[in-house]
């Protein structure tokens, strides 16, 4: 039952989230400048920077994480293959 409102609450950010930008980007520059519209969103400039922020952040964290998984097998491998080397010797 958790699972279900845990899915019910991201699918509800998710589309206030898309209703709100769409909003912004799709219909704020056809209404009038001095519209009290225009008070609910941040300037448009953002627009562009928040996308580009979020996307520049998930790439370093997944290439971080990526980078640490495989200096992590590496040194497993390097375990192994010295565990290896040293019952042969033995």
């Amino acid at each position: 039952m958790l699972d279900k409102l845990t899915g019910l609450a991201m699918l509800l950010a998710a589309t206030f989230v898309f209703l709100y930008y769409s909003t912004w980007t799709l219909l704020l520059p056809f209404v009038d400048a001095g519209h009290p519209l225009h008070e609910l969103f941040p300037p448009r400039v953002w627009a562009i920077r928040l996308p580009v922020i979020i996307i520049l952040i998930g790439v370093a964290v997944v290439g971080s994480f990526l980078s640490v998984v495989m200096i992590k097998s590496s040194k497993k491998a390097k375990a192994k293959a010295t565990a290896a080397a040293g019952k042969k010797k033995a």
